[in-house]
């Protein structure tokens, strides 16, 4: 984003000098930041001003500037976190027996006076050993391999090749590999989107993109995962079985030997879980070079000339006849089908969500994941292809494995039957009675028969099985103990709880471990694998479709730095998914789309009516405006900057105050169709909400505290300032209920101004407001993390029928070209004053504008550096400095502004003056309150000249708004600083404060 270069000195005096104090003994006294004193410079920085007094304390501290430490969930070792001031103590008034802002590198205890030795002793400590991170290859690509090759690759591919051909086999190595690729690519936008954390694949989603459909998704992956566990487990216990058959060792009969192999299997596997996976990381390792050193064996196995033996069974090495017979299909059983054969393959192209699992366990997820994920699908789709065309290059599909089956020269070559009677042997006789029992049609160790030296593979078989098996049951139960404690749905809270100091979810791993054995007892791996097909299928369309949905609709949180992702195909991947599903098992697909319709609709309830638990993430923030136009018609610019804000995507509020008493007449004219029917001609989606009032501040009380239902309710209050304030002051009032409720607070002011109606229109009417050009409406704005539906509609009813005003034209329905909008982000009040102009660039007619932040510089105590800024929101702002040495013009100008608002307290003058008078009036400004906020006083005097230096060609203004503290400072003062610093600006100037709390991040969940 580019930006100006600062050119003169724009120097704001650090207003906490760092040099000592001279105070009236004539003693120095070093510079302390406590609550028994706060020392403030004013002027030149020559003369300093000491409020020592315990009645004065804190009554200049300024807002923090922002800073890294706001935003994180960490802190560095060595160094105090740093916490941003809360809305109260802010505005508090001190005289309430609260602290002034803490935002120096203190903690509460020592700012009591307390004795900080201990923790001096703490800091002075070795710094706690980091933990043990992962890069993309050990932390990713490698557990994503050990993950998606499994007992598929081993026991089934061979055969699938035989049904399908090689050519088929391909298509459906390809097929599930442009799923699995682009599921992959969402992840990899999920895990760019800010940085991660820990929490694993299902944190992850939902906290990005809401736990709505997140607690879908998690749901489904934890019992896909669960399931995982059985197919896994009944491939080791399979190839357990045949190699105790081959040596004459059976239990009871095959099928319920693999139950009993299978039961015992996973039943170790539980203990291991539980016991705890501190071996796991090394143990990956393992595993990997053994499935790379079957895989060895297996292509050296390919090149060596076949023995008797192993021509017996049907493998000749590479012969272009048997690939050509092999290259084409030979359905055979039930399952002879394409999407029969895809159904038993997907699962083995699943796993890609390993690394994301442990996010938290790496080094720079942000990198690794998407790296390690996609270079994992690649290296293991290649070598499915590899392993499928060999294996159809070399063996061919039916055998008897009979050494005596040779072509005899009694024998007629013309009655032989298959591939092999081109290299001498005949196995005719098998092939027509379908009594063959190797080939790769009939002998699912193919690979092991084939393959150089066969214990290998069968260790590679173990490696793959029970590698995956493990991972599955350890990231089920994970899953599935992160959906409890959101406690999205009912009666799964029991299986949340954690044990040890790990919060291990042993509950959660029983549950998992109950679904595993139900499934292994089905015995049969090509009847387990298309259920766990359906299941992830579902899965990677919920996650694919979520991200083209935050895409789409423009979510403010959704902000991917991974440069290959695409909304378009996000949605190629959800359609695939969904079609696929139909396509193998149609009633499975309506079961489960049923059941997440469900999970989904329940769960959009509970936000509904407010009894969701979960909190939303800031990324999911939309504003919810409640914007006092009167009638909407009057102020049409002030409505389309709220519609640009919210555009169809979140509430909208348009509220209108009728100073009158409760009378039939003034209901019917506060309610009238008028008002929604020129809203919707103007295409703007937004709700008309008017009240009967007595006085302003009683209306607007009610528009705040009862609009809405549940949590979709207004967040974001929208009024005007007057340019007559000097003669009504009771718009100053609104600011202090809308301080007491927690939202944050913004005004508008635009050159050619708000109000078009005439005076006796509601506000108007009930504050008299002039015809001057510049009367105008303050902009109170609070956000919240709820979302309204995507699309409202607008209704009401009225007796009365009015015509709708005309519709003129405002500059924010204009497109606004290559201008700038000029930021001045001085305080952070959570970062509401950068979120509301990045929500404005998102519009078309703000598209091509270049957003310029400026922020402000200490010069000794520069902890805001450019190297936070990226930190926060990757954005590169312009520093300045702000000297206090404002235009004497200025100052006379302002004292001018608030002279008819000064309380003389000198009592030779006005006997009757001084605080009685004060209390009566406490509008009235007294030399003590001049004195007290000097410098935040010279501080809004200088910014309106650098807005006049720096903006006076930008688009819009955004500037954050300044706090008067209660009880110090006066309405009329605090007025006057708001009406000074947006005098006399070309552009639009939208003064911001936000309520302290979070609308920006830089973690993904």
């Amino acid at each position: 984003m580019e930006l100006p270069v600062a050119s003169d000195g724009v120097d704001l005096a650090a207003y906490r000098p760092r040099v000592p104090l001279s105070v009236p003994n004539g003693k120095e006294t070093p510079v302390r930041f406590n609550e028994s004193g706060y020392y403030h410079c004013y002027g030149d920085r020559n003369s300093v001003a000491s409020h020592g007094s315990v009645a004065q304390t804190g009554y200049e501290t300024l807002d923090t500037p922002p800073h890294y430490d706001f935003y994180a969930n960490s802190e560095a070792w060595g160094r105090r976190r740093r916490f941003r001031p809360s809305l109260y103590q802010l505005y508090a008034n001190p005289g309430d027996d609260s602290r002034p802002p803490m935002y120096e590198e203190t903690t509460g205890e020592q700012m009591e006076g307390g004795d900080s030795s201990e923790e001096d002793e703490d800091r002075q400590k070795d710094p706690p050993p980091e933990p043990t991170r992962f890069g993309w290859v050990q932390g990713v690509m490698i557990r994503c391999m050990l993950n998606i090759w499994g007992v598929i690759l081993y026991l089934r591919l061979p055969w699938i090749t035989a049904q399908a051909g090689i050519g088929l086999t391909w298509v459906i190595i390809l097929l599930s590999s442009l799923i699995t690729g682009i599921t992959g690519l969402s992840t990899s936008a999920i895990a760019t989107n800010g940085k991660v954390k820990g929490g694993g694949t299902y944190f992850l989603i939902s906290r990005s993109l809401g736990p709505e459909l997140g607690g879908s998704i998690g749901l489904i992956f934890a019992f896909a995962n669960a399931v995982a566990v059985a197919m896994h487990t009944v491939g080791f216990a399979e190839t357990v079985t045949d190699l105790m058959r081959e040596n004459g060792a059976v239990m009871v009969d095959r099928t319920n030997d693999i139950r009993i192999i299978g039961i015992i299997t996973v039943t170790c596997l539980l203990g291991i879980s539980m016991a705890g996976m501190a071996w796991e990381s090394k143990a990956q390792i393992l595993f990997f070079l053994v499935i790379m050193v079957s895989f060895a064996s297996y292509i050296v196995g390919t090149i060596i000339p076949a023995s008797p033996q192993k021509q017996a069974k049907g493998f000749f090495s590479y012969k272009a006849d048997i690939f050509a017979a092999n290259f084409v299909p030979c359905w055979r059983g039930p399952e002879g089908s394409f999407f029969g054969m895809f159904s038993i393959f997907f699962p083995s192209a699943t796993g890609i969500l390993a690394g994301a699992n442990i996010s938290g366990d790496l080094k720079n997820p942000t990198v690794a994941i998407p790296r390690g994920t996609l270079m994992a699908i690649f290296w293991t789709t290649i070598s499915y292809l590899i392993i499928s065309a060999t294996i159809g290059s070399c063996v061919v599909r039916d055998a008897s494995g009979i050494l005596n089956d040779t072509l005899s020269s009694s024998s007629s070559s013309e009655t032989c039957v298959g591939t092999a009677c081109q290299y001498g042997w005949d196995f005719s006789e098998c092939i027509k009675n379908s009594t063959c029992t190797y080939g790769i049609s009939n002998f699912y160790q193919s690979m092991g028969m084939v393959s150089a030296f066969a214990p290998l593979i069968t260790a590679g078989i173990f490696g793959a099985t029970l590698s995956s098996a493990l991972a599955c049951l350890v990231s089920a139960p994970k899953v599935f103990q992160c959906l409890c404690k959101d406690k999205l749905y009912p009666l799964i809270g029991f299986f949340g709880k954690g044990y040890g100091k790990n919060d291990e979810p042993l509950r959660a791993y029983l549950l998992t471990y109950i679904i595993a054995a139900c499934f292994i007892l089905i015995a049969e791996l090509n009847t387990i694998a298309p259920i766990i097909s359906n299941f992830f299928l579902c899965s990677y369309s919920l996650i694919n479709f979520s991200c083209f949905h935050a895409s789409i609709t423009n979510s403010p949180g959704w902000r991917p730095s991974f440069r290959f992702y695409s909304k378009w195909l996000s949605l190629l991947g959800a359609v695939c998914c969904v079609v696929i599903m139909f396509l193998l098992t149609w009633w499975a697909a309506l079961i489960a789309f049923g059941v997440v319709f469900f999970l989904l609709g329940y769960t959009l309830y509970k936000k509904l009516v407010g009894l969701n638990n979960v909190e939303d993430h800031v990324k999911n923030y939309r504003p919810q405006c409640l914007v006092l136009t009167g009638p909407p018609s009057s102020r049409p610019a002030l409505v389309d900057l709220v519609s640009c804000f919210t555009k169809s995507l979140s509430l909208m509020m348009c509220g209108n105050v009728i100073i009158a008493s409760p009378s039939p007449t003034a209901v019917e004219k506060v309610s009238s169709d008028s008002h929604v029917t020129w809203l919707n001609q103007r295409k703007v989606k937004s709700f008309y909400r008017g009240v009967v009032a007595t006085e302003l501040r009683s209306g607007v009380s009610m528009l705040l505290q009862g609009a809405g239902l549940g949590r979709i309710k207004p967040n974001v209050l929208l009024m005007g300032f007057k340019t007559d304030w000097c003669t009504k002051r009771s718009v100053s009032v609104c600011f202090s209920d809308a301080f007491d409720l927690q939202y944050g607070v913004c005004m508008l002011r635009i050159r050619e101004g708000l109000d078009i109606s005439q005076p006796s229109q509601a506000h108007g009417e009930s504050l008299n407001l002039n015809k001057s050009p510049e009367s105008k409406f303050i902009l109170l704005q609070l956000i919240n993390t709820t979302s309204a539906p995507a699309c409202i509609q607008t209704s009401i009813t009225s007796s009365v029928s009015i015509d709708p005003a005309p519709q003129p034209s405002t500059v924010f329905q204009k497109k606004q070209g290559k201008k700038t909008i000029d930021i001045y982000w001085l305080s952070d009040d959570g970062g509401l004053t950068l979120l509301l102009p990045y929500l404005l660039t998102r519009r078309k007619r703000w598209a091509r504008c270049k957003v310029r932040v400026f922020s402000l510089s200490h010069p000794k105590n520069s902890t805001m550096t450019k190297t936070d800024f990226p930190k926060i929101l990757k954005i590169l702002p312009q520093h300045f400095k702000l000297t206090l040495h404002v235009c004497l013009t200025s100052v006379h100008q302002f004292e001018n502004m608030v002279g008819r608002f000064r309380l003389d307290t000198n009592p030779k003058l006005d006997s009757d003056s001084g605080p009685p008078r004060q209390q009566e009036e406490p509008w009235m400004i007294t030399d003590q309150d001049l004195e007290r906020n000097k410098a935040k006083t010279h501080r809004q005097i200088r910014l309106n000249e650098v807005l006049q230096d720096y903006s006076r060609e930008a688009a819009l203004i955004v500037i954050t708004m300044p706090v008067g503290r209660r009880g110090v400072c006066p309405s009329t003062l605090f007025l006057a600083w708001l009406d000074f610093l947006s005098r006399d600006l070309r552009p639009p100037v939208l003064l911001v404060r936000g309520n302290q709390e979070n609308v920006l991040t830089f973690y993904c969940q």
